[in-house]
């Protein structure tokens, strides 16, 4: 599979007061189109820099990140808030939805940056709730929801442009443990049907249903590795 993203001595530096905070130091690697790929770490440990780097939130200090073949640095910020509005699906811990907005109200809102017309969009949005197995629940607000409902609902917002990127940040983490996998469960229906997926967790449970497990530490890459325990798994299913 082609390279989607190539990261080369990734470096990202706060000053906060007198003190410089190395939150990167110097991360290369990359990720092929269609990978499925945990950020694990500690707190601390620079996974969410990362992750913020990644879905162009963030500008690096140092270091070069390109992205489908096109330097990040290059791009202006138009064509940055594109790449994050078509290029990218973000789905958070805390969902991050409209209170006061419809499930579909809420999975329709990129499709209004994107220029598409009420009817386009409503019939995306549509298509995408009944995906996520919300068909039911399209008129009900988030605090009408269950937390694993909502987050169907973030992830179907995240899917509504058709990205290439899925970028999950413990998208798990304000779920209890049967509820987080029906979500890993559907992220992985997700990566089947082609999305490249980077997920940032520090769950090892929840990494394990990736097929390769990126570990930070101090800003660095410490390991990273194929999960031989899931390639093991499908392989056998394969033969069955």
């Amino acid at each position: 599979m082609p390279e989607i993203i190539q990261l080369s001595n990734i470096a990202r530096s706060y000053i906060i007061g007198t003190e410089i905070i190395h939150a990167l130091r110097s991360v290369t690697l990359s990720i092929s189109k269609n990978e499925y790929v945990a950020l694990m770490g500690p707190s601390g440990s620079g996974k969410s820099t990362l992750m913020n780097v990644l879905g162009c939130l963030d500008t690096p200090s140092a270091g070069e990140y390109v992205l489908n073949g096109i330097s990040v640095a290059r791009m202006s910020d138009n064509e940055l808030a594109e790449v994050r509005n078509k290029e990218i699906g973000f789905v958070f811990q805390t969902f991050n939805l409209l209170p006061r907005s419809t499930a579909l109200e809420n999975v329709m809102l990129p499709l209004v940056y994107a220029g598409l017309n009420k009817a386009d969009r409503e019939a995306r949005a549509k298509e995408v709730l009944e995906q996520v197995g919300l068909a039911n629940r399209m008129t009900h607000k988030p605090n009408e929801l269950s937390g694993g409902q909502r987050q169907r609902v973030a992830i179907a917002r995240a899917l509504v442009n058709k990205p290439a990127i899925i970028l999950a940040d413990e998208p798990t983490g304000n779920l209890d443990s049967k509820t987080s996998v029906e979500i890993m469960g559907l992220l992985e229906e997700i990566h089947d049907k082609g999305n490249t997926i980077i997920l940032v967790t520090h769950e090892e449970d929840i990494a394990r249903h990736s097929h390769r497990i990126i570990r930070l530490k101090d800003g660095i890459v410490e390991n990273d590795f194929v999960n031989d325990a899931l390639t093991t798994v499908k392989s056998r299913n394969d033969k069955a």
